[in-house]
């Protein structure tokens, strides 16, 4: 915050003020004090409140991450029922080529695949900027389509992996040979007996992974150059911005902790049974 040039008494000042010469126990009470107020501090670069900040850029990170989600789940839902029905065929070994080379795949290179095609070779998408949908439906959601893809076909690959392998293991229940006893059709089988029974590993997937999308697309944030909470926070780290960096770390554990929780209200209504633990 000072030039090393500054004299030394300048700079007690400053620790004074900001409650730096104080023991560290002393100063972690004051800071849960504030937080407990909602009160995250300000940040050192700007002078504003680290709570301000933040929600100048949550916008386009929820937005980002609701569109990743649901585009994973477009891909991965059909696609995993597929593979999973057609299991050991060649539509299985594609689906699960394709999966594989989805988990593999680095992100930011995929980001600058998708650049180069869609942007520059075809000029369909923007490759840069943001603009909030809310205001602009259109161009809104047309600069969030090439940073969503990148970040939902990476999801959608694990959601797939994981979907196929818990439809596959809910396949052989004796439920589902009793369905075929009864008559039923494969396909009716799969959508009204084992889809929901096997939803319980991909709703896990897709907890942990909603929490990442929030706050962990720093990378696809910096290619797209969308001003969300990734990008924010690693400008923080550069610019040692450590009230700013705290505040924003603590948001995104929280946000950890409610998805979390909110996976564990969703297992209740898949399965009734859990309600009971």
């Amino acid at each position: 915050m000072m030039a090393e040039s500054v004299d030394a008494t300048a700079k007690e000042t400053l620790r004074r003020d900001l409650g730096l010469d104080r023991p560290i126990a002393v100063q972690y009470a004051a800071w849960m004090g504030r937080l407990l107020r909602g009160d995250l501090g300000r940040s050192i670069r700007n002078g504003e409140p680290v709570v301000e900040n933040v929600s100048r850029r949550i916008r386009p990170s929820l937005q980002l991450a609701a569109m990743a989600m649901a585009l994973s789940l477009l891909i991965a839902v059909p696609v995993g029922m597929v593979s999973a029905y057609r299991r050991n065929t060649m539509v299985d070994r594609v689906s699960s080529g394709c999966a594989l080379l989805g988990i593999c795949m680095p992100n930011f290179l995929l980001a600058l695949l998708l650049i180069f095609f869609f942007g520059v070779t075809l000029r369909w998408l923007p490759i840069s900027g943001y603009t909030d949908p809310l205001e602009d439906p259109v161009h809104g959601v047309r600069s969030l389509v090439l940073p969503a893809v990148a970040l939902g076909l990476a999801l959608a690959a694990v959601v797939t992996r994981t979907l196929r392998s818990s439809l596959l293991e809910a396949l052989t229940e004796d439920y589902v040979r009793t369905a075929r006893a009864k008559g039923l059709s494969e396909w009716r089988i799969m959508r009204g007996h084992v889809l929901k029974n096997a939803l319980i590993p991909v709703v896990t997937v897709l907890g942990l992974q909603l929490g990442t999308l929030i706050g962990g697309a720093v990378i696809t944030e910096y290619v797209f150059a969308l001003s969300g909470v990734g990008r924010l926070v690693v400008d923080a780290v550069f610019a040692r911005d450590y009230p700013l960096v705290q505040g924003v770390v603590l948001l995104i554990a929280v946000g950890f902790i409610l998805s979390n929780l909110l996976v564990d209200l969703v297992y209740g209504w898949i399965d009734p049974r859990i309600r009971r633990y």
